[in-house]
């Protein structure tokens, strides 16, 4: 007789969907880093499987029993999240480079800071353009979509069952080539109006060669980019707004080339 009424399968499950949460979650952005210390993490890992494991969670029958079997598990579980984690990481770092490209035109090289998230070493623009990113991506409910695509997870790919299939290696590699063109579209309308100020510095250097164009020219460059920085918010809140309404077919999209059950 079973005082306790434990069952096993039920406990197998919530194990398997605790795995998942904690090692697919905080791979995505704003819920992992190194920012959040590791208690909190934990607690939100917990409550997080807490909400979903009433409603959508692994069979216990998934649980393998070789430890082998267990690390392959784990890996599989790992590389969906590096998966689903990339596709939106890709639209920041696109960001970060047209900021990085920004900051080599405006003089601002050896400006740098060290990003709170990451712990890298960043130019003081392309902090400001992600910081500005990441505001609009949560006020635009980005966040909301990324949980939405996780919750699928649990509907499409069985525990450890992710598949690397030649579809989704070239969809992540197009995800990876649209990130150097959002960085073009986002640093071209400041480097062309930075390319006019130095073509006018040319035509002054020409036409008086006695002013000092090297003291006019930098704090010239400088206002004149922060000045299209600022116009710049408004193309990016609508680059990402085209992303976030994008995001949730790409999402699906990237689970069906991966999952077992739509690839056999």
């Amino acid at each position: 007789m079973d005082i306790f009424a434990f069952d096993t399968a039920a406990m197998l499950s919530f194990v398997l969907t605790f795995m998942r949460v904690s090692l697919v979650l905080f791979l995505l952005p704003f819920f992992g880093g190194e920012a959040a210390p590791m208690q909190v993490k934990v607690a939100l890992c917990m409550v997080f499987t807490l909400a979903l494991w009433p409603h959508v969670s692994l069979p216990g029958g998934q649980m393998p029993t070789h430890p082998f079997s267990l690390v392959v598990l784990l890996a599989g579980e790992l590389i969906m999240g590096l998966m689903l984690g990339m596709t939106v990481h890709f639209l920041f770092a696109g960001i970060q480079t047209g900021g990085q490209l920004l900051a080599t035109q405006m003089g601002f090289t050896m400006i740098t800071l060290a990003d709170p998230l990451t712990g890298a070493s960043v130019s003081i623009t392309s902090h400001l353009l992600y910081m500005v990113a990441m505001l609009s991506f949560l006020v635009l409910d980005g966040h909301l979509y990324m949980l939405r695509a996780f919750v699928r997870t649990f509907e499409l790919v069985p525990a450890g069952g992710l598949l690397l299939t030649p579809p989704l290696v070239k969809e992540v590699l197009a995800l990876s080539g649209s990130m150097f063109v959002l960085a073009a579209k986002i640093a071209a309308p400041v480097l062309v109006s930075l390319f006019l100020v130095e073509l006018a510095l040319a035509l002054m250097a020409r036409a008086a060669p006695q002013m000092n164009l090297l003291m006019i020219g930098f704090p010239l460059k400088i206002a004149v980019g922060f000045f299209f920085i600022g116009m710049l918010f408004t193309i990016m809140a609508d680059k990402i707004r085209e992303f976030i309404v994008g995001m949730d077919p790409m999402m699906l999209h990237l689970l069906q080339a991966a999952s077992p059950l739509l690839n056999r």
